[in-house]
Parts: structure tokens; C-alpha cells; sequence
């Protein structure tokens, strides 16, 4: 495909986003990292993977944005995880600082391209980098919704012995324990969620869902996920760049859809080569609505927290 895709930051989660995209025969990937000589040798390591899958296509690395030119995508992975004895603000502010310079940094060589936030906390980050780019709400968005509902699918199918193929899960909300699984509006085999599945066996599926990227870093000790979160901002990438209008769980910013105002969060939304293209309204039960409500003031708390660190 004949679009050029920058992504910043070469950490686990960057560098095997390039590499996926890579591979999926973008025709050129720029991967930055602050760290000097990290995205080069990543980078080189990705393109000589090439003559053994038969791929003609160019990805390269640097700490300079000027190889992000006229990109038509960038995928912002840069940041910092939580380290023992930081506070929730210290994280804040750090990858708030980040995202701010990289934003600008990368609309400053592409300011038309569509930005994709990926660092966390995700929903306040997203909010950040659209207020320093000066760009149209819908140009900014995040992914966390594409990840936690995979992770919802994928507990359903070994729950239920059924195919991932049979399933349709959506996941709304915050990124984090406050994202809200629609019961009604998940299904397996054509039948909601709330219909297949006794009670308790799907709450603790839920319960499993928002503690998603926690079990995770549990298991890997010094590390977290990065497989599915860039198998699912290519996902993203491919809805914007085949223009595929595909309708996927996006952080987006929202002016009264789902009765929330002036904030980034997780709703469906019609991803194109305009970048969000429209916001999916599902009916919800009273129940869901209060859940999403709780979820969209846990982020509203994260974004005021930000901002008064600002």
C-alpha cells in the first residue's frame, strides 16, 4: 500500500508495530526513538527480514524526525511505565511532556497526518495531543478499545470452546479497570453475551477483561503486553489507510455522544481516511449508562489531574 506510517517510540510495543507494518507491505515505515542507535538497529534488523518473506518495502530508524516526512500515519508509542516508587502524578506528568513533543515534533514534518495515540494513561494522552496540535478532534485518536475487546473475545473463546470467529465483543469506556463490556451488545454465535452466558461465569470473564494488561505484566514481571496492543493499532492503521470505514472500539473525542462531553473515550467509531468518520450510538441498558458514566468520570479525574500538573 502506497502510504507512509511513522512510528514514535521503538520500545516493545513501537517496534513490533513497524514490524507488522512492515510486513504488511506498507510502502514505507519510519520508526523514532530518543535513544540513539535504538530505532536504527531495530529498524535495519525489520529490513532485513525483508528478501526472506520476498518484501520490497523500506523501513528505517532515527532519532530524527525529518525520516517521518509527509507521513500519512503516526502512531505515537513513547513513554514511560509506572517504576516503583512513582507517584500516579510523576507518571503523568513525564508522558504528558512526551506526547506533548512528540506530537509537535511530528506534525511539524506531517501536518496532515492522522495521529494514533497508544501511551498511557491513554485517554488523558489522547486529550493532550490534541490540544497541542491545533488539529480537528476527529484527525486525533487513540486505541484501547480494539485491545481490550480482543482481550474480552479471547477469554469468551476458551470459556466457551467456541471459535474467536463466532464472536463479537465490544468494550466502551476508559482504558482500565472502569472500561465497561456491553453485555447486549457482544455476541456469540448471534446471541448476546447476557443470553449465553450464566451470570456469574460472565462476570468473572468481565472482571478478567479489565484486569486484562494487569494479569500480563503479573506473568512477565519487567515488562508488559505488546503483541495484541500492536496487532491492534494495525488494525486501526489499515481501517484509516484502505479507507475501509470499519467500525471499531476507538478512543475518541466526544461532544454528547453516550451523554459525555469534552472528553477522549472508548466508543465505537467508523474509522476512514478522514480518521473518525462517525460515532457509533449503541442503545444501552440503565445499567451500562451508569457504568459508563462512573468510567467517563474516573477519566474525567486523570484529565484534571494533567491538566493542573500543566
Amino acid at each position: 500500500m502506497n502510504k507512509k506510517i511513522s512510528v514514535i517510540g521503538a520500545g516493545n510495543v513501537g517496534a513490533t508495530t513497524a514490524q507488522r507494518l512492515f510486513e504488511k507491505s506498507y510502502s514505507e515505515v519510519a520508526l523514532i526513538d530518543i535513544a540513539e542507535g535504538l530505532a536504527e538497529g531495530k529498524a535495519l534488523d525489520i529490513l532485513q527480514s525483508g528478501p526472506v518473506l520476498g518484501l520490497d518495502n523500506y523501513i528505517s530508524g532515527s532519532t530524527d524526525y525529518k525520516i517521518t516526512k509527509n507521513s500519512d500515519v503516526i502512531v505515537i508509542t513513547s513513554g514511560i511505565a509506572r517504576k516503583p516508587g512513582m507517584s500516579r502524578d510523576d507518571l503523568l506528568k513525564i508522558n504528558m511532556n512526551i506526547v506533548s513533543e512528540v506530537t509537535q515534533k511530528s506534525l511539524d514534518q506531517s501536518p496532515d497526518a492522522l495521529i494514533i495515540v497508544v501511551t498511557n494513561p491513554l485517554d488523558a494522552m489522547a486529550m493532550q495531543a490534541f490540544k497541542v496540535s491545533g488539529k480537528k478532534s476527529n484527525k486525533i485518536f487513540g486505541m484501547a478499545g480494539v485491545l481490550d475487546s480482543a482481550r474480552f473475545t479471547t477469554f469468551i473463546s476458551q470459556s466457551e470452546n467456541t471459535s474467536v470467529n463466532s464472536i463479537s465483543s465490544n468494550v466502551l469506556g476508559g482504558h482500565g479497570d472502569t472500561m465497561v463490556p456491553l453485555l447486549n451488545n457482544s455476541f456469540i454465535g448471534g446471541k448476546s453475551l447476557a443470553k449465553s452466558i450464566e451470570p456469574s461465569k460472565l462476570n468473572k470473564l468481565v472482571e478478567r477483561t479489565q484486569n486484562g494488561g494487569a494479569e500480563i505484566v503479573n506473568y512477565l514481571k519487567t515488562g508488559s503486553a505488546f503483541y495484541a496492543p500492536s496487532a491492534s493499532i494495525v488494525q486501526m492503521v489499515d481501517s484509516v489507510c484502505a479507507d475501509t470505514k470499519t467500525v471499531l472500539p476507538t478512543t475518541a473525542y466526544l461532544q454528547g455522544e453516550y451523554g459525555i462531553n469534552d472528553l477522549y473515550f472508548g466508543v465505537p467509531a467508523k474509522l476512514g481516511k478522514n480518521g473518525i468518520e462517525e460515532i457509533i450510538e449503541y442503545e444501552l441498558s440503565d445499567s451500562e449508562q451508569t457504568d459508563l458514566n462512573k468510567s467517563a468520570d474516573a477519566v474525567r479525574e486523570t484529565v484534571k489531574a494533567m491538566e493542573n500538573l500543566s
